[in-house]
């Protein structure tokens, strides 16, 4: 058994968010465990950019209001208790609703093989992409 230190609160980098996103990981597996486990607090209207998991990846809103969008234009409202699943492979973006926060524990892994990135990320989401998702909210 061992207690984990407590890693500092990361600002997400700008070239992958839009807006003001904080990240604490809780826990990056060691080699067997390819687990990725963070709590991300996003400020309203502040987002992903459009990224996919080699594994899926895993999303339980703690607290706010959240969107998830598709390529396709399938977008999900989440709210606190709601878990979501993107599949492996699947371009998504997810974020705050335009007028409140949102925060999510984010669960994920790694493929296992040094040559498949975990996620590839893609461009920002623009405005209008995120306006069009928002207006379900």
């Amino acid at each position: 058994m061992e207690l984990l230190a407590k890693k500092p609160s990361a600002k997400a980098p700008a070239e992958r968010f839009t807006g003001d996103v904080w990240v604490d990981m809780v826990a990056e597996g060691q080699e067997r465990s390819r687990l990725r486990m963070g709590v991300v607090r996003f400020a309203p209207c502040a987002r992903t950019a459009w990224h996919r998991h080699a594994v899926g990846q895993t999303l339980h809103v703690t607290e706010g209001i959240g969107l998830v969008q598709t390529r396709d234009g399938g977008t999900i409202v989440m709210r606190p208790g709601d878990t979501v699943h993107t599949p492996p492979g699947e371009w998504h973006w997810h974020g705050a609703a335009p007028d409140h926060h949102m925060t999510h524990i984010a669960l994920s892994e790694g493929s296992g093989a040094p040559d498949v990135p975990a996620v590839e990320w893609g461009e920002l989401v623009t405005d209008d992409v995120y306006e069009e998702a928002g207006a379900s909210a």
